[in-house]
């Protein structure tokens, strides 16, 4: 699968990159709270509601907003670049997060959490695909892309072990609005401060001479609705696992078990995010890919027969290992597939289809959790996975290169052929 070679792209050549940590430390700190909003929202509603079932509708329309909102905002930066949507994005995130959360403890009807959920989700702000575009701008061509991308989901992992275990903390040892108000207060510092790093965004192609150009959607590539798909198999990992973990805590005893399983679980994905970033791969993106899916599959496939904290402790540190290749294999084959006046609305798309997915699987696994106990939620992940990698192996071939064979510099003086599969 991997061997070593001379002169390889790592991480200290990437962090080397000029510019990269004016928008990296801001980056990391903005990206914090999103590992914080779904995990707050299920522990807050299920406490002043006593269901899962509804925590996780709220939760799931928070998540669809999310999906539907979020590839807009991504086209809307890729335009009018990052800041002038991220400010009022801020803002009106961290007010209807607020609203929300008022809402809940005053014991207010479903319907109007959900009314509250709309604009929590839809201004969720879009750090990761916003990072991952300066990084595309940045390397262009590069084979340092699939460092990159090892890099973010290294990073984007880190947030959820720290996250939900912080969430989960705040909402259990302090206010069950806790995790909530911390990812709101966390959203408006960490997302300004990212906005105010304007000089390292891509250039808006308006700027660039484009304002009479339409610019057509990233969806409208046929490689991107596949990775799409295929992403909605992750969201379904991360809502299935969420809720299931929090009601198998419940049934045993030990709520504050959760955050610990899940951090677990996160863990083997940032781990997994470290070694794809630092090995030389001889298969492509899309390869490792669909191997990602495969192994994500047979592993979620136990989840569902486990009974014991230990063993499920060390299957979701499996399941997080194989999350990493797919995820980074789908980032990667991005820069090769959508061209860069699009990119921040594709990773958005991507971005979105695992809020989607996740989305969905909250909605499901809280039904199953509280009509058939939390195994029954453990078999959200491993249907979700099942079908993205049948969508993989289908319809594959649809995430060649936008000019297959095209040839990518490599340093000072030397070009390489960009590898896919």
């Amino acid at each position: 699968m991997a061997s070593t070679v001379k002169n390889r792209p790592g991480y200290g050549q990437l962090l080397r990159t000029p510019g990269a940590w004016t928008f990296l430390l801001p980056g990391f700190l903005a990206r914090q709270p999103f590992a914080m909003l779904t995990i707050g929202i299920v522990l807050l509603v299920q406490h002043t509601t006593g269901s899962y079932g509804s925590a996780g509708v709220v939760a799931a329309v928070t998540g669809v907003s999310m999906a539907l909102f979020a590839p807009q905002s991504g086209k809307l930066a890729d335009r009018f670049g990052q800041r002038a949507v991220l400010v009022p994005g801020v803002l009106l995130h961290t007010a209807s997060v607020s609203a929300l959360t008022a809402l809940a403890l005053s014991g207010a009807p479903l319907w109007a959490l959900f009314a509250a959920a709309v604009p929590t989700g839809a201004s969720v702000p879009q750090i990761g695909p916003m990072v991952r575009a300066r990084w595309a701008a940045k390397l262009e061509g590069s084979p340092l892309m699939t460092t990159a991308a090892a890099f973010e989901s290294v990073t984007d992992e880190f947030t959820f072990v720290v996250g939900p275990v912080l969430a989960t903390a705040l909402s259990t040892g302090v206010h069950p609005a806790g995790g909530l108000i911390a990812e709101a207060m966390l959203t408006l510092a960490g997302g300004l401060f990212f906005a105010a790093q304007s000089g390292t965004q891509p250039q808006p192609s308006r700027a660039a001479g484009h304002a009479r150009v339409e610019h057509a959607s990233a969806l409208s590539i046929p490689g991107v609705r596949v990775l799409a798909v295929a992403f909605l198999g992750i969201g379904s990992v991360f809502g299935g696992m969420q809720v299931a973990l929090t009601a198998f805590s419940e049934e045993i005893g030990n709520p504050g078990a959760n955050g610990l399983l899940y951090g677990i679980f996160a863990a083997g994905n940032m781990l997994a995010g470290i070694a794809c970033g630092a090995i030389a791969w001889k298969s492509g993106p899309r390869r490792r890919m669909v191997l990602g899916y495969a192994g994500l599959t047979l592993a979620a496939s136990a989840l569902w027969a486990v009974h014991s904290v230990a063993l499920l402790a060390g299957l979701g540190l499996l399941v997080g290992l194989c999350i990493a290749p797919a995820l980074i294999g789908g980032y990667t084959l991005v820069e090769s597939l959508v061209p860069a006046s699009a990119r921040t609305e594709a990773f958005t798309w991507l971005t979105g289809a695992v809020a989607l997915g996740q989305a969905a699987a909250v909605t499901v696994a809280g039904q199953l959790a509280d009509e058939h106990g939390a195994s029954a939620a453990f078999v959200v992940p491993l249907v979700g996975t099942a079908l993205a990698l049948v969508t993989l192996l289908a319809l594959r071939s649809r995430l060649s290169p936008r000019a297959p064979g095209r040839i990518a510099a490599r340093g000072m003086g030397h070009r390489v052929p960009v590898t896919v599969d």
